[in-house]
């Protein structure tokens, strides 16, 4: 079997796409035996999830079925639930100030002289992110808000566009060739359309489990230029005085839902090309009614129901869709393999949120999901109430080779 250098990439006409690791790839795999790299993910939705639909009462492995996690129930030996667990001192000059500091946990967001800290994902990117083409990457689904800070405490802006980052990610070229490319995206063909003798080549050259993962790799890069494609509001077609190069962001702010999903999809590509071992994505409130069945009211008024049964019911529907879509999410992350193992097993992946309730705004036990990172899963861990969820940050950082004692508000790491 010939060895296949990390860096290749398939060209066709200018346009490069980047491959995911492979066995057969060396120094990363092969004769070194070396392992995947470590990876971080943090997925925060900003309005919570409504605590009655989500914590059980049994603690361990044979805790119930909640009405959130029978969504995710397929799941359940690959992730585990905390409660409990916080940061101090986050009641900010606005309510939903919590939401600079849910990677930080910097004190008193929003107050007078305030000053955000380094987030834990730029702290993972310092350490995880030199040999990779972006130390980091940070997601919207509405907005450049994000809950990313780098050590000077300044905020650094989330892409929300998928079809902009797709070409980021993977297209290479003169911008003519990349202008070209997209729409050849945009009128249904695939980037691989021009890669097949290639990707032919490369085959024959890759072993036989490469051989998968490149199926794998490839059925996903078709079915995430599919979503995009299918999803007018994302990239509106574009007539020929219009420059391809800059794509339109979703007309309709109401579909939190798609935009969620989206980048959802997007994740595995990045983890599986090693394009960056660091990405967050804060899940915003859109300031509209969501494109969910049965909703006619704004996610954030429906935060605040006010114990409204109608507005509870409503509610759920949209909770629900987010935790469909974290799940979505663990679904490819945990069917894609890597040198014996899956996406996951190297992959930590956090979701959460900043607010515990959202109905009075209190920053208070958390509900924080772990998955994947080679953790052991399948319970649910009632933490002392008031636990630092710094704590937790530090057995991240621990597990995935970034040697620090402490970070924001820990007073040691989190086991369990």
């Amino acid at each position: 079997m010939s060895r296949i250098h990390r860096r290749t990439l398939l060209k066709a006409s200018g346009v490069s796409l980047a491959l995911p690791m492979l066995e057969s790839m060396s120094p990363v795999f092969g004769a070194t035996k070396s392992q995947p790299p470590k990876r971080m993910v943090f997925v925060c939705t900003a309005l919570g999830l409504h605590p009655p639909f989500l914590w059980p009462e049994i603690a361990g492995r044979d805790y119930e079925k909640t009405a959130y996690l029978e969504l995710l129930d397929e799941h359940r030996e690959q992730f585990t639930l905390f409660s409990g667990l916080q940061h101090e001192d986050q009641n900010g000059r606005q309510p939903h100030d919590s939401e600079l500091t849910w990677l930080t946990a910097a004190r008193k967001p929003g107050m007078g002289g305030f000053r955000n800290t380094i987030s834990i994902d730029q702290v993972a990117a310092e350490q995880l992110g030199d040999e990779t083409r972006f130390s980091s990457v940070t997601l919207g689904t509405m907005k450049a808000q994000s809950q990313s800070f780098n050590s000077g405490g300044v905020m650094i802006p989330a892409q929300t566009s998928p079809a902009k980052l797709f070409a980021q990610l993977f297209l290479a070229g003169s911008p003519q060739q990349v202008k070209a490319q997209k729409q050849r995206l945009l009128d249904g063909k695939s980037v691989l359309d021009g890669l097949r003798s290639q990707a032919k080549a490369l085959k024959s050259k890759a072993s036989s489990a490469d051989n998968h993962l490149l199926e794998d790799y490839f059925d996903s890069i078709r079915v995430a230029e599919s979503n995009i494609q299918a999803k007018q509001g994302w990239l509106e077609k574009q007539k020929p005085e219009i420059d391809a190069s800059q794509p339109e962001d979703i007309a309709d702010h109401a579909d939190l839902i798609g935009r969620t999903q989206l980048l959802m999809d997007l994740v595995p590509l990045i983890v599986q090309t090693d394009s960056s071992r660091v990405i967050s994505i804060l899940i915003q409130d859109h300031y509209v009614v969501p494109k969910v069945t049965g909703v006619t009211g704004n996610h954030h008024n429906l935060s605040h129901h006010g114990q409204d049964p109608a507005k509870i019911d409503q509610l759920q529907k949209i909770e629900s869709e987010i935790v469909t879509c974290f799940s979505s999410l663990l679904g490819q992350m945990n069917s894609r393999s890597e040198a014996g193992n899956t996406l996951l097993d190297n992959t930590s992946v956090l979701f959460g949120s900043n607010l515990g309730n959202a109905n009075a705004h209190h920053a208070k036990n958390l509900p924080i999901f772990l998955a994947g990172g080679g953790f052991e899963h399948g319970r649910y861990v009632p933490c002392e109430s008031g636990t630092p969820l710094s704590n937790l940050f530090v057995t991240m950082l621990n597990q995935s080779g970034v040697e620090l004692d402490r970070f924001g508000q820990s007073n040691g790491s989190l086991n369990w």
